[in-house]
């Protein structure tokens, strides 16, 4: 049983268990905001547009009872086949999509930029060829065996 304890540490103290966990909880968060950017800011926008049209109140009824709303009919417990709900999931998830895709590649973007700003640096040693020790990029003989070094042509 100690053994068992042991590896299980082990396996929490991961980095990638670690690092999932992280994501996990900066995910939830962030499908918060996300939300309401869909819900508050969005949605109300694309129901401006459509005339009002709200797309989870559409719906068919496959019973004989008539009902006024969605709401209604799933109280009652009315059969229905409540496609605007689909319809709604569908628009979140394609402009959550894209949210994301828009954060993804403004990120990308400004790494580009930081990549771009760091230039490589000319290396001042080498390695001497005939007793492998670093020595000055610009020396022609090496200061530790003192060999001649071949110049640069």
């Amino acid at each position: 049983m100690k053994n068992f304890i042991e590896e299980f540490k082990k396996f929490i103290m991961r980095g990638n268990v670690m690092d999932l966990a992280v994501g996990v909880i900066i995910g939830g968060a962030f499908q918060a905001i996300i939300n309401s950017l869909v819900n508050d800011v969005i949605m109300p926008l694309i129901g401006l547009i459509t005339g009002g049209l709200d797309f989870s109140n559409l719906f068919i009824q496959l019973s004989g009872e008539k009902c006024a709303t969605l709401a209604e009919a799933q109280a009652a417990g009315v059969a229905v086949f409540a496609y605007g709900n689909f319809i709604t999931a569908v628009l979140n998830f394609l402009i959550i999509a894209f949210v994301i895709f828009l954060m993804v590649k403004g990120m990308n973007h400004l790494a580009e930029g930081r990549q771009k700003d760091k230039k490589e640096e000319e290396p001042v040693t080498k390695i001497c060829p005939f007793c492998q020790s670093e020595i000055s990029i610009k020396a022609t003989r090496c200061p530790h065996c003192t060999s001649v070094l071949k110049e640069k042509a």
